[in-house]
């Protein structure tokens, strides 16, 4: 189903009590799915962390979308955390549906399998990635199209996120993450910023 198994040199596992960290920020994200002989891949911009331990997060899938279907099917997925350099490809994987197209292979994608679960993940361009089991939530999967998943492994590009920290630099530009602002618009995350104790404290 994927075309290398394992983690590529590069890519370091986060403990998975920092595992929130991944997501905490916003970025707009790409789902992976697999279920049977069919796997996809589809851009989201809404996720975020629910819950530190187990770490747990939520991610809008519309129900009519091939991704949902896998997920329903498999029990699983996958949240890639994509960098400005993916811009183009996160943008492109949302306009067009997996019921129609394989998109790993329209956009020559190259997934490595997934530690746990065993899916389809998403490295070179990418900053981290995290693997969860879905945790059924009827009425808010109905209702809101919110999915929840318990994170069962995480890793990252330790040129970005190390020690449970991200650091954006200029040096690392291309990795940044990428936020949708509509219409195909994104901003890109930039230079971090340390906060200064309160003076009392």
């Amino acid at each position: 189903m994927t075309a290398a198994a394992g983690r590529p040199a590069g890519f370091l596992p986060v403990p998975l009590a920092q595992a929130s960290r991944l997501l905490n920020h916003g970025p707009t994200v790409l789902v992976t799915s697999a279920a049977g002989d069919q796997r996809n891949v589809m851009a989201a911009a809404w996720s975020m962390p629910v819950e530190f331990s187990p770490p747990r997060i939520a991610v809008v899938i519309d129900k009519q979308t091939h991704t949902r279907r896998l997920v329903e099917a498999s029990g699983q997925f996958a949240v890639c955390v994509p960098g400005a350099a993916l811009v183009d490809l996160t943008w492109a994987v949302g306009q067009c549906s997996g019921r129609e197209v394989d998109k790993f292979a329209r956009h020559g994608l190259v997934a490595v399998r997934g530690p746990v679960l065993g899916l389809p993940l998403l490295e070179a361009g990418c900053a981290a990635w995290l693997e969860c089991r879905r945790l059924p939530e009827p009425h808010a999967e109905d209702a809101y199209d919110t999915c929840f998943g318990e994170v069962v492994a995480a890793a990252a590009d330790p040129r970005i996120f190390a020690d449970g920290r991200w650091d954006f630099r200029p040096d690392n530009a291309d990795l940044q993450t990428v936020h949708h602002l509509g219409g195909g618009r994104f901003v890109r995350a930039g230079g971090t910023l340390q906060a200064r104790p309160p003076a009392d404290a």
